[in-house]
């Protein structure tokens, strides 16, 4: 095997597969990149047994073949070499030789054929949209994702295509964020829970671009494929929330309040509620809301913090407990101006919604404070 490419192609393919190599794994063949080349291409392929990342890139291949060679030492060779062109031979010793100007590394590779093949998906249900609308509503949700392996099936986002608009939604028992978009074309209606791990990788790999992306489904297995790349990864099983039916139609309190201003306050006073340790179950913050103002509070150990916002208020005076972090995670990713936050009692769920837009629902449950 012989191939010259640009070093910038190979590293953003690289760095882009790298994603699926397995961090913790008793087979060192998981822990490697394989190269594989095609007429006048070269894909990269990596693979944990959970998620597959493949990338083809062109270059110019002198002679065919394929190796596997150690991820992370052949990422961070190519990362630091200059950005002009890389020569790549498999020599007779199967060592991988390295060359670009003056440099020269050369690696030991693995046997290609103990490479595990990535599942082939036999896809019945699929969706199409641009790249740009996908990463926007992971960046809604996933933060929202539970962290807790002992219900599985909240540790992913469930993708449901319902009457032509994709929701993506996730919840971790404290807090619900609901993403939502219409779609350009008819598509059947299906629903799946896909990995957060997968999600995370699949938004550091597409781009803020109208370049579409298709979401390919079949009973246990899910493909993200774009033009030169394609992820493949296994889903969820269990029974996802029913999560319309858990967010509050009704409310006792209601706020109008800008985005920023609500932000900019809860980022301050996060400097007291987290410089506690175990902060978030031990010392959250108290909401009060008063005819035409809201006051956020905090005390501790550390001090005492207090800010206020003068804002349109309707309904009830009302005061509850809240992670503040909780806040925060939703505050930062919705885009418009002014939202609104709805109220029931100290001790039911709120929700945040954007004033200009009904794509975007965010629940949050308080926490009661002590006296």
């Amino acid at each position: 095997m012989k191939i010259i490419c640009e070093r910038e192609k190979l590293l953003k393919a690289i760095n882009s597969v790298v994603k699926g190599v397995a961090s913790k794994t008793t087979m060192p063949i998981l822990e490697g990149i394989l190269i594989q080349t095609n007429d006048n291409e070269i894909k990269l392929t990596t693979y944990d047994l959970e998620i597959g990342i493949e990338y083809i890139i062109e270059s110019t291949v002198e002679e065919q073949g394929s190796t596997v060679v150690n991820a992370v030492m052949f990422s961070e060779i190519i990362r630091k070499l200059p950005d002009t062109e890389i020569s790549i031979t498999l020599n007779d010793n199967n060592l991988l030789e390295i060359e670009c100007e003056g440099s020269l590394y050369k690696l030991a590779t693995m046997n290609p054929e103990e490479f595990p093949e990535l599942p082939k998906i036999n896809i019945e249900n699929s969706v199409e949209m641009d790249q740009k609308i996908l990463k926007s509503m992971i960046r809604k949700t996933i933060f929202a994702v539970s962290m807790e392996e002992n219900r599985p099936v909240f540790t992913g986002c469930l993708f449901e295509i319902l009457d032509n608009k994709i929701n993506v939604v996730a919840v971790d028992g404290f807090r619900l964020a609901w993403a939502s978009n219409y779609l350009e074309k008819n598509n059947n209606d299906f629903k799946a829970v896909i990995p957060g791990k997968t999600l995370n990788e699949v938004n550091k790999i597409i781009t803020d671009s109208f370049e579409k992306i298709k979401i390919g489904v079949s009973k246990n297995q899910a493909l993200f494929q774009m033009e030169n790349c394609k992820i493949v990864t296994r889903l969820l099983d269990g029974e996802f929330l029913n999560y319309y039916s858990v967010i509050p139609r009704n409310w006792e309190t209601r706020i109008r309040v800008n985005r920023k201003d609500l932000q900019e306050c809860f980022e301050r006073i996060s400097l007291i509620s987290a410089s506690v340790a175990e902060k978030e179950k031990k010392y959250p913050v108290k909401v009060k809301i008063d005819v035409g103002k809201i006051t956020i509070l905090c005390t501790n150990q550390t001090g005492d913090a207090k800010e206020e916002i003068y804002l349109e208020t309707q309904g009830k005076e009302l005061e509850a407990g809240f992670n503040p972090k909780y806040f925060l995670d939703a505050l930062k990713v919705i885009d418009d101006e002014e939202i609104y936050i709805d109220f029931g009692t100290s001790v039911s769920p709120s929700v945040i919604r954007p004033i200009e837009n009904e794509d975007y629902t965010y629940m949050i449950l308080p926490i009661r404070m002590k006296d």
